[in-house]
């Protein structure tokens, strides 16, 4: 197997950690045989907009090729909190990342923070969307899968949506010491997680023709994660393949430099059986 497309990669635009310059990521990703890619910086709240559009204008600096694409990243957050945060009363922090520290209501409507228009006036070619917290239930294990479970269902039936991002990606609560994951909420074994879930998800990527991602940072090379269950996940993903979900491969980048071992992710692919067919951007989306 040898992986020559990227469609989640982070430049300095995003407002977390990422600081790669997009004239570097076009250089770096050739050298690393990447012909087919897309930037997709963060929008959590409405209030990254501004980030959205320098991330745009720093994109068409480097005269991108029509095989470069202009993309955006959104987390799934609670309807709730993005009426709050419309009010103003709050601080810069929390409108970047929304009110996760907030009591809001538990089960509430999910939403993401971007708009038909605002795809539209940034030119956004094409959607991520991930799960990247809970929203709102008790730090228990069953809890937060049965949220997770909802949001990836959300994003897997929203129709902004293209790419449903790291399912059951995990960071933050329940890291040991030692900064690693080895139990709750999934990494003792994947298994916790009901194969119902996992059948109802397939399912609604299929029948709203979203393509599910195979995260390769932020997963299958995640080394805080633990052998097993990068293993179990890659097995996950060759069985949502094997059901007709198509699988798109996404570097989550946020390194200064693009130095991705997709050597290592490909082996692990293929031990897993997860066959060398991968989702590209279809031409009704492409805008220039």
């Amino acid at each position: 197997m040898r992986i020559t497309s990227d469609w989640h990669i982070h430049s300095r635009n995003s407002c977390d950690s990422a600081c790669m310059l997009i004239s570097d990521l076009v250089t770096e990703a050739r050298a690393a045989g990447i012909t087919d890619l897309g930037l997709t910086d963060h929008i959590h709240t409405p209030y990254n907009l501004p980030d959205l559009a320098r991330s745009r204008e720093e994109y068409l600096s480097v005269s991108p090729s029509p095989r470069f694409h202009f993309g955006v990243e959104v987390s799934c957050v609670s309807q709730w909190e993005l009426d709050e945060l419309a009010s103003g009363r709050y601080e810069d922090t929390y409108r970047v990342y929304g009110l996760r520290r907030a009591a809001g209501p538990a089960g509430g409507p999910a939403a993401i923070g971007l708009t038909a228009e605002d795809k539209a006036q940034y030119a956004v070619e094409y959607v991520v969307g991930g799960t990247h917290w809970p929203l709102y239930v008790p730090m228990d294990r069953e809890a937060v899968i049965r949220d997770y479970h909802r949001q990836n269902l959300f994003l897997a039936t929203h129709p902004l949506v293209d790419v449903v991002a790291h399912p059951w990606w995990w960071m933050g609560h329940w890291k040991d010491d030692d900064g690693n994951y080895s139990a709750e909420p999934w990494f003792d074994d994947f298994n916790v997680i009901p194969a119902s879930m996992h059948e109802e998800f397939a399912a609604a990527a299929i029948e709203h023709g979203k393509a599910v991602e195979i995260n390769l940072s932020a997963i299958l090379l995640n080394r805080h994660y633990p052998e097993r269950f990068r293993r179990q996940y890659a097995e996950y993903l060759a069985a949502l393949q094997a059901k007709g979900v198509s699988l798109s491969i996404g570097s989550d980048c946020h390194a200064a430099h693009y130095g991705i071992d997709f050597e290592s992710a490909a082996r692990l692919l293929e031990e897993a059986g997860v066959r060398d067919e991968f989702w590209g951007l279809p031409p009704c989306l492409r805008v220039r």
